[in-house]
Formats: structure tokens, C-alpha cells, sequence
């Protein structure tokens, strides 16, 4: 998410391996496996505590109640902000809105969690040469099925919070 750290895992994986002979079905598989991993912790989310963590002289200024819900990732009316940020962390998406009532600002969080794919790839091999295959997805811009959370601000508070209903 953008404004916030997030994991990052490098992962090097030698062009060539040593002269000895290796099991020729069995490296191919391997190297998937530890791209899969690195994708896999790439992937993760901060956490509240780690939010917390970054700003503690600000949380331990909340009330107790407040900090409680920060705590379990929950957001209220009233919250600030900043207390929207230590929960969810930073928005997928902003939206400003303009209306004869006034400016409002809305911020759109997406499910962040773990999402797995198969794909297939086919190759030949010749010799001592292989090959891999890649997947890749694309979208129509349609409906954001990840999609799953809504805060909206006025002056400077959440004064609505829309959850995605599954």
C-alpha cells in the first residue's frame, strides 16, 4: 500500500548450479517452490501492532476504549484519521466528494489477504535445456470483488463506514 512499508523478501536463485549432476526433475520444482514463498511473504500485510508500533506516542494519547478497537483493526464514528490509519493502515483508494452538503472524503480498503492461483506452463526440453511457463491475469475494470471496507470523513471524522456484505 502506498505511504507504508511493507515486506519486502529478496530471493536469489543461481543461474547455474554446480558441475555435479542433479536430478534434473526435481530443481524445476524447487525453484518454484521458493518463488512461491517469496510471492507468498512479498504479499503480507502490516499489521495493527506494527502500525502501533510506529507511532506509539500517538496511540498511547487515545483513550482506552479507542485503543482497544485500534488494537483489533476496528474503526468508529468519530475517529480520526490518524486513528483510521493505525487500524486499517493506508487506503487502497481516496475519493473526495463535493456536494451542496459540504466536502467529504472517502477511503476504500481492499481484502489484503492471501490469494492463490494455479497456473499451467508447458515446455520441452532438448538435452540439458529447459523451459517454464508464466501465469498472468488481467481485468476489465469491472466490479472490485476485493473490495471490502468504506470510511468516509467530514471536517476531520469518520462519519460513515460501509462494509462489504459477502
Amino acid at each position: 500500500m502506498k505511504g507504508e512499508p511493507n515486506m519486502v523478501v529478496t530471493v536469489v536463485i543461481p543461474a547455474t548450479l554446480p558441475s555435479r549432476k542433479q536430478n534434473s526433475t526435481m530443481r524445476p520444482f524447487a525453484q518454484l517452490i521458493v518463488i512461491s514463498a517469496a510471492a507468498f511473504l512479498a504479499g503480507c500485510a502490516s499489521t495493527p501492532e506494527a502500525r502501533i508500533a510506529r507511532n506509539q506516542a500517538a496511540f498511547n494519547e487515545y483513550p482506552a476504549a479507542v485503543q482497544q478497537q485500534i488494537r483489533s483493526g476496528e474503526v468508529a464514528l468519530g475517529f480520526t484519521p490518524a486513528m483510521v490509519r493505525l487500524a486499517l493502515g493506508e487506503p487502497s483508494r481516496v475519493f473526495s466528494h463535493q456536494a451542496d452538503t459540504g466536502l467529504t472524503e472517502l477511503w476504500v480498503y481492499h481484502d489484503n489477504g492471501p490469494h492463490f492461483s494455479i497456473g499451467i506452463g508447458l515446455g520441452g526440453a532438448v538435452g540439458r535445456h529447459s523451459s517454464a511457463g508464466v501465469g498472468m491475469s488481467t481485468s476489465t475494470g469491472d466490479y472490485d470483488s476485493e473490495e471490502k471496507m468504506r470510511v468516509e470523513f467530514r471536517d476531520g471524522k469518520v462519519t460513515a463506514i460501509e462494509y462489504v456484505k459477502r
